[in-house]
């Protein structure tokens, strides 16, 4: 039996849960679920048995918390591609036929997003299995949520009538207003459109070639100009930026006639909105959750979300309160797709709450600011073992450094020195220094930086 190659795309922001999610750390790489992330769980959902190594498709901003995630779960990914910039969902289902044809002419691929909450594993492997059949005749066959509201956030897949365990598609339906979503609820033949799909590769590269060639041709030319750079594979930055930027559904699923659909009830979620993360929480008994320390006092169906904070709530109902380390969001439940308009108003204003946390991941750890003032910043760091900073040296600043646990081999001026817990060393401004953690077990450190000049361009490289 032909395993199936999953294909994880991992390119998404998630503006609408700001604070949480930022460009650098957005939604699907937050552990927030039982101390894993959505990344991490949706990996660990395809590595049966039935399931080839995963492919993974990503910008390049995040490959180094994916590499670290998957690490963590101990899979080693089929490859790690990295996209130069965003062209939407069509280039990546085009990619994923070509990489699978590659290694299989009879290959399967599984298409789906990293960012998505299923529940029920068991009842989404079950789908699977039903697509599977459906997929190796020649169909392209989409995951459809039977529905328990009438959402409007997402699109929706109206099939032709039927029992079957595998249906066809009469059409798909863009998102509805509520009176149209309630329409469809009682005519129970749509769907929400999950965003999951199964293809034969060879039955993919047909429909490319029918209906989009010009995305093939570019994205095989990108393919074929990728470069490796450690664990990844980029592609080639002026091929891919001549891809089309449109969505798989338009380029290919809308044009398509036979197209086939999996009914199915996993407990899937695409957790884009707060409201959609407390609907995936336990609740007390007046509806109230919380993710950290919250006091709860007359108030129902609130959320709760604090990294660093007691949180109380007095006389509230169907609000919204998300803490981070430097940004606070209050908002009714029912205007929660507005967030995305405060994002918009800090990006206009360039400040960096909408790009990164106080804590910012890095190659070798991570570093995160604990006060900053006039000449002046603090912060804590990590280092992971048999990582480092790269010789360098600093124009307007020096640094001191404390050892909190772990042992660190300092380079300073060429001179090499061992520092362990409780230990500190002076780098003198201009000094050219490194740190490398020589150790089995991470260095955490303090930082404090102080001179004229304090921000990251200081910097020169040796």
């Amino acid at each position: 039996m032909t395993k199936i190659t999953p294909v994880i795309l991992s390119g998404g922001f998630g503006s609408r849960l700001w604070p949480l999610s930022r460009r650098e750390r957005p939604k699907q790489f937050l552990p927030i679920f039982s101390g894993q992330s959505l990344f991490q769980k949706t990996c660990e959902r395809v590595s049966s048995d039935l399931f080839r190594p995963p492919l993974i498709i990503s910008n390049q901003d995040h490959r180094f918390l994916i590499g670290e995630q998957m690490a963590e779960l101990g899979i080693d990914p089929q490859a790690i591609v990295l996209e130069p910039c965003g062209r939407n969902t069509a280039a990546p289902a085009a990619l994923a036929a070509l990489m699978a044809l590659e290694s299989d002419g009879n290959a399967l691929v599984l298409l789906l997003p990293s960012d998505h909450l299923i529940a029920d594993d068991g009842e989404f492997m079950c789908a699977v299995e039903a697509a599977r059949t459906a997929a190796e005749s020649g169909k392209i066959v989409t995951f459809g949520i039977e529905p328990s509201d009438p959402n409007t956030g997402y699109g929706y897949i109206k099939l032709c009538d039927g029992a079957e365990p595998v249906r066809k598609v009469e059409r798909f339906v863009e998102k509805p207003d509520l009176a149209t979503a309630q329409t469809f609820l009682a005519n129970g033949n749509y769907l929400w459109n999950a965003g999951i799909f199964m293809y034969s590769a060879a039955t993919m590269r047909d429909a490319f070639l029918k209906h989009a060639p010009d995305i093939w041709e570019n994205v095989e030319a990108a393919h074929k100009n990728a470069r490796k750079d450690l664990d990844f594979l980029r592609l080639d930055e002026d091929a891919f930026s001549q891809v089309r930027s449109i969505s798989f559904d338009y380029a290919i699923m809308e044009k398509e006639e036979d197209v086939a659909c999996v009914p199915t009830d996993p407990g899937w979620s695409d957790l884009g909105s707060w409201p959609a993360i407390w609907e995936s929480m336990e609740k007390n008994d007046e509806g109230n959750s919380t993710l950290g320390e919250a006091i709860f006092e007359q108030s129902k169906n609130c959320l709760v979300y604090s990294e660093d904070a007691l949180v109380s709530v007095v006389g509230l109902e169907d609000v919204m309160i998300v803490n981070t380390k430097d940004a606070l969001l209050v908002a009714a439940k029912d205007k929660a797709q507005d967030v995305k308009k405060i994002v918009e108003q800090l990006d206009k204003a360039n400040r960096p709450e909408t790009v990164q946390h106080r804590r910012v991941y890095r190659p070798w750890g991570w570093s995160e600011r604990i006060s900053e003032g006039e000449r002046f910043r603090v912060q804590s760091m990590l280092i992971k073992p048999g990582k480092g900073l790269t010789l360098q040296r600093h124009i307007h600043r020096a640094e001191h450094w404390i050892v909190v646990s772990g042992t660190l081999e300092v380079t300073i001026d060429g001179k090499d020195e061992l520092i362990s817990e409780n230990q500190s060393v002076f780098v003198p401004l201009g000094a050219r220094h490194k740190i490398q953690n020589p150790g089995k077990i991470p260095v955490r450190m303090i930082e404090v930086q102080s001179g004229a000049y304090i921000a990251e361009d200081d910097v020169l490289r040796v």
